[in-house]
């Protein structure tokens, strides 16, 4: 224990120390450290802590045996019978908090209108003064937008974390070099670093600039994802959901596909390539929407490898076949508010899962066809009483990419999930899995 004593704040704070050689003086000395969690190996018996050569002392006189006789299998047969088990102290009187950190950034003009002390200004500058404003506002350094507190899984495992903004739109982001964006998350990563976060992801188009996270990931200070694994997972699942609800058409049996047709527009980005192979709508056709034919023709053959009982047509506009789908699922694209659907031309009944941020299809479109079931996908509930700002969702929810990293959080796995282009179907299921687990 004595090895620890010249070890600070700074290396010991939110750690776990598992001993069998502390007293109150120590525990002391480490609860001035910041430790979480001490682990003490010693049993206490009637109220004192007893030390392991004391404890095999008394068991020696009690059995009469010498040390060589008894083996490993006694010592535990005898403690297990005594019911002695470790204690688990918490100095500071806490349960250990996990802690995270996740990038967001303004989507648009309006964003503004709701930041100290911009606000102001944005409320009487014309038009131009506000052109002008984004593109200032591009430069900015990264500030906390909002503290997350609150978070609680069932199985009383803790988070919370910090909700940092960047200041570039996705006009901006995607005018500059990815190089530019980089420099700025990885001041976001420094200063999550700062306050603690053991984890950081990236949102919105954040995570869409140059190699989506894998050149952050590499120079940041502490793990990184893109939260896409369970945006992949929370489409799908919702897709599936929808159509059912909707019960336009007949409930699987087993382990049966829904008989659809489905599209996916931006086949061939991170979210929508992954979706693109499994799914509810692969039964009667799925058509891939991607701006670039190749690397479209290259993903479906892939897809054929895998699922050699697909039916995959590729294209590189969606109107093409628009009017012929049960389902357009996922619209995971970045295209910046360039129009990629003409809802007019969807046909009745039709559900579209809208995964891209901004979104594809704003409300002004949707209005336009109440016969067609529009879901923003990607939104879940967090477990606890979560404290945060608003991010334009109702109380205690949260985009899929942040759910994510808190999950990831929650389950202490500090780590570099989801960054890249090519995700994994095994994170994607795995994301089901764990947040079923924890949320």
């Amino acid at each position: 224990m004595h090895e620890l004593d010249d070890f600070g704040l700074e290396e010991l704070a939110g750690k776990t120390i598992i001993t069998s050689t502390v007293n109150d003086e120590r525990m002391a000395m480490l609860r001035d450290k910041g430790v979480a969690t001490v682990i003490d190996g010693s049993p206490c018996m009637q109220g004192r802590v007893l030390g392991a050569q004391l404890l095999d002392a008394m068991i020696l006189a009690a059995t009469g045996k010498q040390p060589r006789d008894i083996l490993e299998d006694d010592y535990l047969e005898i403690i297990t019978g005594l019911q002695q088990e470790p204690r688990i102290v918490h100095p500071n009187g806490n349960q250990r908090v996990n802690r995270f950190a996740f990038v967001i950034h303004p989507l648009s003009q309006e964003y503004f209108k709701k930041v100290k002390p911009i606000e102001l200004l944005s409320q009487v500058s014309p038009p131009v003064m506000m052109n002008s404003l984004e593109k200032i506002m591009a430069y900015a350094p990264p500030f906390v937008y909002s503290k997350v507190t609150g978070i609680e899984s069932p199985t009383g495992v803790k988070a919370e974390g910090w909700l940092i903004s960047v200041g570039g739109t996705p006009k901006e982001i995607m005018r500059h070099d990815p190089e530019f964006t980089y420099r700025r998350l990885l001041d976001a990563a420094a200063m999550a670093k700062r306050l603690g976060a053991q984890i950081m992801g990236l949102g919105a188009f954040t995570k869409v600039v140059g190699d989506a996270g894998v050149t952050v990931a590499k120079r940041a200070s502490l793990p990184i994802t893109t939260g896409n694994s369970y945006s992949a997972s929370g489409a799908l699942w919702a897709a599936h959901d929808a159509l059912l609800r909707m019960r336009l058409l007949p409930k699987p049996k087993g382990k049966e596909r829904v008989q659809c047709k489905g599209m996916v527009v931006g086949a061939t980005g991170a979210i929508g390539s992954v979706c693109a192979p499994d799914g509810p709508c692969r039964g009667r056709g799925l058509h891939g929407v991607a701006r670039d034919r190749q690397v479209a023709r290259t993903r479906g053959e892939s897809i054929l490898k895998e699922s050699p009982d697909a039916k995959i047509f590729l294209s590189a506009q969606a109107d093409k076949d628009i009017a012929d789908m049960d389902i357009d699922r996922h619209l995971a694209t970045s295209g910046a508010g360039k129009k990629c659907l003409d809802i007019m031309k969807v046909k009745p009944g039709c559900v579209i899962t809208d995964v891209a941020r901004p979104l594809d299809l704003p409300a002004s479109e949707v209005a336009k066809r109440p016969d067609v079931l529009v879901i923003e996908s990607g939104e879940i509930q967090l477990p606890g009483d979560v404290q945060m700002k608003n991010i334009g969702l109702p109380k205690g929810l949260a985009y899929a990419c942040l759910a994510e990293t808190i999950v990831l959080a929650l389950e202490g796995r500090f780590e570099n999930f989801t960054v890249g282009r090519a995700i994994e179907w095994e994170k994607v299921r795995r994301s089901t899995s764990s947040a079923s687990n924890t949320a």
